[in-house]
């Protein structure tokens, strides 16, 4: 009776084996059709014949497993050597299979080999190839888990090249003044009381909720991404509705909170604050009020000007306090122009760029920056990067120029130089440049430095030449002076989406670090041409190219099926053009680095950064109908492009079970030599703790969307991962010394400020409505235990 249950169990173990043979052998060899792997082709053929003889009750179906098992081991350790997380789905499923096999109800039902009088078993007979063949995959796996394959280890210069006055920049040391603290956008604090030998000791110190959560008719892409000014006794944040809110620094209670009143409009693509401007007015009159004021740019496009002692907002600036971002502007539709940063704040100017909805028209929004006069809000230039040499402010009746390349991001100024350095984006359409006349092209994808009495353009370096991949400059420029050969070098460090960090000399735009032009492939689509040539950098993060080897999945099917779609897909490295057939991008143009940047260090002259590597996939869509909705459900009609040749779907690489295609890792800490321009370390950076289904905590590797702040203590802080963190590292090795659970997604850069001889950490829980991380309210200040009097 029993053998007879064995015999069914052989039986349907067969049938099983015989159906997946056979859907490997035909998809393996469509996957060889496109120029792929031939281990499924070949794979398929042996599970069939294995299958055959399980039915047949022969143990030579052993054999023929143990073989299909140590092929697929060799085959692993061909494409990928010893990296676990490319081993094991490769060979999971078999190695199940095989212990299956192996089991004493599978081999009791076989028939004894021909030399035995009993049936095989794991010991005994063609059992004893397929166990050792076992025992061979698992001893594999154990050395590639014990293998650090992906992490790149070293060490950074620990010994500071220059000394830096405590109030650098006019900032005092304690305090934090600007998005990047500094209007150099170093994101660099001096203090020094959390180190990498007592950053374990960190507890929280207070936490605050705004009790602003996401509104009905919100924008998908609501998030929570501000940097916390600190200045004299208050912290000063917005929200993503634009609330202002002034904080206790010491226990985060609330001083004040200002509502400008921002109406929902979920034709707005973003929907975000990450973080207000302080400016101080000497020579206010006496008795005037106003004389400290907070700036919020809002997503109806207003600049408001505020008291930062009341939160009242300042009657004598612009008009009854409040400065119509509208004025001049064409194509004017609510929710399509509106500010997601804070401006750059000199003494006597703020300077504003703006986001436009991408992709959506050829006649969208104007990308212009302003100069208004930070007392009066009367603009003193513009600079529209569709018509550069005209700087003098437009007519009542003028309009700027449609559709210019804008600045969505950070900006940083150095008032030495008298100059704001503007990182810019592309014109609409990202993936498709047709259409773009010489100034749009010479100043798209660039960092360019403006004259801040005029606006004139003093330099361009162009980051991607003719962009069609959405690349635009996400990042604040970070400047520092560089010590080189006994010389200070006044530099400017710019990280891109692609990768590359490019330092430059901040006087000229002239490359610090080489830079050389690459060849690029060709074939862009109808009407476009793409470059020759794009510029990379000596220090660049930049993934290697990806093959059909580095594709993923939970299995050896799903990994499959990324195979399939990678081998469909246009890809000849990371220029390829965008395609009809659809192209694989890679990185995505959710970037290496995007708006959170890097930190660098001015006294060690180093630099620490998260980049990520995720692959995109860009496919363009013909469209006949100008006006046809092509890729949407209508307002705001993103990626449509009305007007253009194409619309365009966008997408992450992703398996058939949500996953990525690539193989991870996907996410770094990583630090770099600013004087040499060298790596030191990259190491894997993060869990899958809350993408899994199960919150395992395996460290894969995952994005960072937000930015890291570095400390003259030698500690880093970073919380934007996609699990919800805050971590600290060592600067000098990278690596992990502390870590906090958040409530919701962190995905913005923190900061850090001293308060009564106390230094603390603060870290913003709100969530990111793309990346779907769990959406909050929190801020959270973290510091060392409070000493003991007694």
């Amino acid at each position: 009776m029993a053998r007879r249950r064995g015999g069914a169990i052989l039986w349907l173990t067969g049938i099983v084996l015989a159906i997946v043979g056979f859907v490997l052998f035909g998809v393996g060899a469509w996957l060889v059709a496109l120029g792929g792997s031939g281990y499924y082709a070949l794979t398929g053929p042996g599970l069939v014949i294995c299958a055959a003889l399980l039915v047949s009750r022969l143990p030579a179906a052993l054999w023929v497993y143990a073989l299909i098992l140590l092929g697929t081991v060799g085959w692993s350790l061909y494409e990928i050597g010893l990296d676990w997380w490319q081993y094991a789905p490769r060979g999971a499923v078999l190695v199940l299979v095989g212990l299956w096999l192996l089991a004493p109800w599978m081999t009791r039902a076989l028939s004894a080999d021909a030399d035995e009088a009993r049936p095989p078993s794991a010991f005994r007979g063609a059992g004893i190839p397929l166990t050792a063949a076992v025992v061979v995959a698992f001893a594999v796996a154990a050395a590639a888990i014990f293998t650090r394959s992906n992490d790149q280890l070293g060490v950074l210069p620990h010994e500071a090249v220059v000394d830096l006055p405590d109030d650098y920049l006019g900032v005092p040391a304690g305090e934090w003044h600007a998005y990047g603290r500094t209007p150099f956008g170093d994101r660099y604090s001096p203090l020094d009381q959390i180190t990498p030998g007592n950053a374990i000791e960190l507890e929280r110190a207070w936490h605050y909720r705004t009790g602003e959560m996401r509104r009905p008719g919100d924008p998908a892409e609501t998030t929570y991404e501000v940097t916390p000014l600190k200045v004299n006794d208050r912290l000063y944040i917005c929200t993503p509705h634009h609330l202002v809110i002034a904080l206790d620094p010491t226990t985060g209670e609330e001083q004040w909170r200002f509502d400008p009143q921002v109406p929902i409009d979920a034709s707005r693509q973003h929907q975000t604050c990450r973080g207000v401007s302080y400016h101080e007015r000497p020579n206010a009159p006496a008795g005037q009020s106003c004389k400290h004021r907070v700036f919020i740019p809002t997503a109806d496009a207003r600049l408001i000007a505020l008291d930062a002692n009341t939160g009242e907002v300042c009657r004598d600036f612009a008009n009854e306090g409040e400065l119509n971002l509208w004025q001049g502007m064409p194509a004017r539709k609510e929710g399509f122009y509106y500010s997601t940063s804070p401006p750059v704040v000199t003494d006597n100017l703020i300077v504003v760029g703006g986001a436009i909805n991408d992709n959506v028209s050829v006649t969208d929004p104007s990308g212009v920056i302003r100069a208004y006069d930070v007392d009066t809000g009367e603009l003193v230039w513009n600079w529209d990067s569709g018509n550069p040499d005209e700087t003098a402010p437009i007519g009542p009746n003028e309009t700027y120029t449609h559709n210019s390349p804008n600045s969505w991001s950070i900006m940083s100024v150095d008032a030495e130089l008298g100059l704001v350095y503007v990182p810019l984006g592309t014109s609409s359409p990202d993936q498709w440049g047709g259409n773009r006349t010489p100034a749009m092209e010479r100043f798209a994808s660039s960092v360019t430095a403006l004259r801040l009495d005029t606006g004139q353009v003093e330099w361009t370096f162009q980051a991607v030449h003719h962009d069609i991949w959405d690349m635009d400059v996400p990042a604040q420029p970070s400047l520092l002076d560089l010590q080189i050969e006994g010389e200070q070098v006044p530099a400017l460090v710019q990280p891109t989406k692609q990768g590359d960090v490019f330092v430059l000399d901040r006087r000229s735009g002239e490359p610090i670090v080489p830079v050389e032009e690459v060849p690029a492939p060709q074939g862009a689509a109808r009407g476009d041409a793409a470059a020759a040539t794009q510029p990379a950098s000596q220090l660049s993060f930049a993934p290697d190219p990806v093959e059909g080897r580095d594709m993923w999945g939970v299995t050896m099917f799903d990994q499959l099926a990324c195979r399939i779609a990678f081998q469909r897909l246009d890809y000849r490295g990371r220029w390829t053009p965008p395609s009809t057939q659809g192209t694989l991008v890679h990185p995505g143009n959710f970037g290496a680095f995007n708006w959170g940047g890097v930190a660098v260090d001015p006294e060690r002259q180093v630099m620490f950064g998260t980049p990520s590597h995720l692959g995109f996939v860009h496919r363009l869509i013909p469209r006949d109908d100008p006006d046809a909705n092509l890729v949407s459900d209508g307002d705001p009609g993103l990626n449509e492009n009305y007007g253009a040749p194409f619309a365009v779907e966008l997408s992450p690489f992703l398996s058939v079970l949500g996953l990525p295609c690539q193989a991870p890792p996907w996410g770094y800490v990583a630090g770099a030599n600013l004087r040499t321009g060298e790596i030191a370390y990259q190491r894997v950076n993060g869990t899958v703790r809350d993408l899994a289904p199960l919150p395992f905590p395996f460290k894969m590797g995952v994005p960072d969307l937000g930015g890291p702040v570095m400390t003259a203590g030698g500690v880093a802080f970073i919380s934007g991962t996609l699990d919800y963190y805050v971590r600290a590292y060592d600067v000098t090795s990278g690596r992990l010394v502390w870590l906090d659970r958040l409530p919701a997604g962190g995905q913005a850069t923190p900061m850090t400020y001293e308060q009564d001889g106390r230094q603390y950490v603060v870290v913003v829980a709100g969530g990111h409505g793309s990346l779907g991380t769990k959406a909050g309210d929190s801020v959270i200040a973290y510091a060392l235990p409070e000493e003991n009097p007694d």
